[in-house]
């Protein structure tokens, strides 16, 4: 198996763990948000085939985290727990450690590829599931503690960067 379908398989894997965990939960602010991830997946996944493909690619720039930011300011505004479940803790933690992999991998191919444009394709991607670990750390603190969280929550954490 070569690099590009290592790469679109583990992306494949992610979309579906995360469309799987959505239909988990009964929250709609997070039920959104892994929806959310799950297709930021799938335009990695296009992005890698046309790779594949040799086609020249760009990964568009990605709004997600400002996206995000706006659903937990609604969940505040709203003070939306309904539905949030500490059992599936467990759930983000393992797509928090997916994504930590991920982002580890792209790095490493990002310093193994000659071609500029892979390399820079890698390394947004790498930035892409940075941005998704970091989402997963504030569902992690939001299902651990909702009403303190949402009560507490300093959105600086969830600026882009």
């Amino acid at each position: 198996m070569n690099i590009f379908d290592f790469a679109m398989q583990m992306e494949k894997d992610g979309e579906q763990y995360y469309r799987n965990s959505a239909q988990k939960t009964q929250n709609a602010g997070l039920k959104k948000i892994l929806g959310m991830l799950a297709d930021a997946e799938v335009k990695h996944y296009d992005i890698l085939k046309k790779m594949k493909e040799n086609e020249t690619t760009q990964l568009p720039d990605s709004e997600i985290l400002s996206q995000v930011k706006n659903i937990f300011v609604k969940m505040k505004e709203e003070n939306d727990t309904v539905g949030v479940n500490v059992s599936q803790i467990g759930l983000y933690q393992k797509a928090q450690d997916v994504e930590k992999k991920s982002q580890i991998f792209y790095l490493e191919k990002a310093d193994e590829v000659k071609d500029t444009s892979q390399r820079e394709s890698f390394l947004k991607i790498a930035d892409e599931e940075k941005k998704h670990y970091f989402i997963l750390e504030n569902i992690l603190n939001f299902v651990s503690r909702p009403q303190n969280w949402l009560e507490n929550a300093e959105w600086y954490h969830l600026e882009e960067y």
